[in-house]
């Protein structure tokens, strides 16, 4: 029997760092606001920032939430910076393994962290990996991989604006290189310029965990033109509501039954923190949630 269940993640409510100023919604807030929603999970966002242990278990458990994953980001361009950032993956796999278990296990959610030339002109305008880079690079992926699939967690790695696994021929070599499953993002697919219903389809094999936001190319385009960075992108809505933005939601749907995707579906809509208030914030993961029930989901 195919599940699916879907969820949402701290980043549309601008929580994607921990840093000394207070979150703009606590967690308490965050969870019950999903729940009530009709969220059946919700990602873990920076680790740490749900709880970890039986704090997370708890407030999980009265929200009738699920964890769906969370990312873990490693510099996997620098050998050094990636053998020091590998404690944090393993930090994040014991708290994954506190969280409630259910019909879906929580997905590592494995990324880049980024490169400055990319996160500066987002969208695949900026040079990537140089080709002879991209063994090394894609070794380190396969060995975070394996650890996770030792700690008994199928990962799955997200390609995302900014960083060296960005466009579609960016996840293309990745996926010749590793046998790691792909996080297929269909807002960071659409603005690095992929069609995500054609890739959906082309991927169908490797695809592990689903990401579904909406993406607006007439504001990254200004973005670019007014030089301001990936970051200042997410603020200015570059990531739109579903259904305000070009993403062909219907088709993502379709494609979903017809490769006969099981697994979590995650709502996301990237923002900044202090942008949109926090009701306009709630209001906008309960219309995302309204749109993917009108189409079945």
């Amino acid at each position: 029997m195919r599940v699916r269940k879907v969820a949402n993640a701290p980043v549309s409510f601008g929580v994607f760092e921990l840093s000394d100023a207070p979150p703009p919604l606590t967690p308490d807030e965050m969870v019950g606001a999903l729940s009530e929603a009709g969220y059946e999970g919700i990602d873990s966002g920076p680790i740490g920032y749900l709880g970890t242990g039986s704090e997370l278990a708890d407030r999980l458990a009265g929200a009738g939430l699920l964890l769906a994953g969370g990312w873990v980001d490693l510099r996997y361009g620098d050998a050094e910076a990636y053998a020091r950032g590998l404690p944090a993956l393993e930090a994040a796999l014991d708290v994954f393994a506190a969280a409630p278990s259910g019909e879906l296990a929580p997905r590592p959610t494995l990324a880049c962290s980024g490169s400055p030339e990319r996160f500066a002109r987002p969208g695949g305008t900026a040079p990537g990996l140089a080709a002879s880079d991209w063994p090394a690079y894609a070794a380190r992926v396969q060995e975070a991989t394996d650890r996770c699939r030792e700690r008994g967690f199928e990962p799955a790695f997200h390609h995302h604006l900014g960083t060296y696994v960005e466009t579609p021929e960016d996840v293309e070599r990745l996926l010749e290189l590793t046998d790691v499953p792909l996080c297929l993002d269909t807002g960071h697919l659409l603005l690095a310029g992929g069609d995500p219903v054609a890739c959906l389809r082309a991927w169908a094999d490797r695809v592990g965990h689903v990401h579904i936001k909406d993406g607006d190319t007439k504001i990254l385009a200004q973005a670019l033109s007014d030089g301001v960075d990936l970051r200042e992108l997410m603020g200015r809505g570059g990531f739109a509501r579903l259904g305000e933005g070009e993403l062909d939601l219907p088709g993502v749907v379709r494609t979903l039954d017809e490769i006969g995707y099981a697994g979590w579906i995650v709502i996301e809509q990237d923002t900044l923190p202090g942008r949109r208030t926090v009701a306009q914030n709630i209001a906008d993961q309960a219309a995302n949630r309204r749109k993917l029930k009108d189409l079945g989901l």
